[in-house]
């Protein structure tokens, strides 16, 4: 079966996020008030074959710990649904 994968990641919280702290600052002079906490993220989407469910999770959770994500400094979400076969 074909699962389609999306991982999502963004510092942990007291982790600084240079990236984010320069969009926040950035935004009033765009004249965008009112916005706080900016962090930003990564998204990661590809697709997975395996017998099931259970199975692209387990996979997907080892990519995951191994190669995508820094489990130190990072939390991570994990969406994993049957998907297309194409």
């Amino acid at each position: 079966m074909r699962f389609d994968v999306q991982v999502e990641t963004r510092p942990r919280a007291g982790i600084a996020d240079p990236e984010g702290s320069t969009i926040e600052r950035s935004l009033p002079a765009l004249g965008f008030e009112g916005i706080h906490d900016v962090r930003v993220g990564k998204s990661f989407r590809f697709h997975v074959d395996a017998a099931d469910e259970a199975a692209a999770k387990a996979l997907v959770d080892d990519v995951c710990a191994r190669f995508l994500t820094n489990p130190v400094i990072e939390d991570s979400t994990i969406t994993v649904t049957e998907g297309s076969t194409v």
